[in-house]
């Protein structure tokens, strides 16, 4: 490991525990910042209304307001994932309805993209909608840096992920993929314990400024952009206990593996994949049958390049 990531492990990775709500509330009454937090859903009835109504009750009440606004984009879902939202609280927005001039794309990056233009706060915090037994302090863990350093621009959660009954199992495409992509070609991003999580915040000043691949890369891709463009000092990881989730099956996580490859191959190369599809098997009546998908290989400009996004900064 680069001695330069060794210093930004001790100074640049923080426990929630570090920063108690109190702090946080005079830190965030003290600069006048405003906190929106996204959740991006597909489907997730099961589980949305419950992260909801947790944020509404601990991090948006009278007493700890620390939390401005609770927006859930929901990219399509056809059970009741909107309804439930919306009971718990939540302000529901579709992906659909944001930017209608552009048709939307398929996948997690297009929805978080898209809402930069549904939220206003000056610090954006994303959590994905599929988690269980959520805690608030995956929210208040990973904002309190950016409320209280005005130069960490962008903070990433870390956390166990068991598989099953199985502790630190979880994070298979992380551990075949990201980090050997990262150690490789990034290794001052080798010090992150979870470089794909879906559980981080950063300023919008910094976000604005970021392409934004349309599925499975994004996390990869921000991170990457966000070293490039801030450098490694404003970015930090805080420790927010265990994350459980839904689990992917194999042929999802070779699709997702393969497009955070090719969010990697841009950003070393900015060429082009000879044939950015990915072929896997199912086994069939006659035998192993093929099935092709295509890799995803869109990416959204930076939002602050989008008039309808400048447009509502001048307003």
């Amino acid at each position: 490991m680069l001695d330069e990531v060794e210093r930004w492990l001790e100074h640049r990775s923080w426990s929630a525990e570090d920063r108690p709500l109190g702090r946080l509330l005079a830190a965030k009454r003290d600069t006048a910042t405003t906190v929106s937090v996204v959740l991006p859903a597909l489907n997730e009835e099961e589980t949305v209304g419950e992260i909801a109504g947790a944020i509404r009750r601990e991090l948006m009440s009278q007493a700890v307001p620390l939390v401005d606004e609770l927006v859930v984009v929901d990219s399509g879902s056809t059970d009741r994932t909107a309804e439930v939202a919306a009971a718990a609280g939540a302000r529901v927005v579709h992906r659909d309805s944001v930017l209608p001039r552009l048709p939307a794309l398929p996948g997690k990056g297009e929805v978080l993209w898209r809402s930069l233009l549904a939220t206003s706060g000056e610090i954006v915090c994303f959590i994905d909608a599929d988690l269980r037994e959520f805690d608030p302090r995956f929210v208040s863990g990973i904002v309190g840096p950016l409320l209280t350093d005005p130069g960490v621009q962008l903070v990433k959660g870390m956390y166990d992920r068991p598989l099953g009954e199985a502790a630190g199992q979880g994070g298979r495409v992380t551990e075949l993929v990201a980090r050997p992509l990262l150690n490789l070609h990034w290794p001052q991003l080798a010090g992150f314990v979870q470089p794909l999580g879906g559980e981080y915040a950063a300023r919008r000043s910094l976000l604005e400024r970021l392409p934004f691949p349309v599925g499975y890369g994004v996390e990869l891709g921000l991170l990457v952009d966000a070293l490039h463009t801030v450098g490694l000092d404003a970015l930090a990881q805080v420790d927010i206990g265990v994350r459980k989730h839904r689990h992917q099956d194999g042929q999802a996580l070779g699709r997702m593996a393969a497009a955070i490859y090719r969010t990697a191959q841009l950003r070393l190369a900015r060429g082009h994949l000879v044939r950015p599809r990915l072929t896997q098997f199912d086994r069939g009546e006659n035998g192993f049958e093929p099935r092709t998908t295509a890799v995803d290989t869109e990416e959204r400009p930076p939002m602050i390049q989008i008039p309808e996004y400048e447009a509502r900064r001048a307003a």
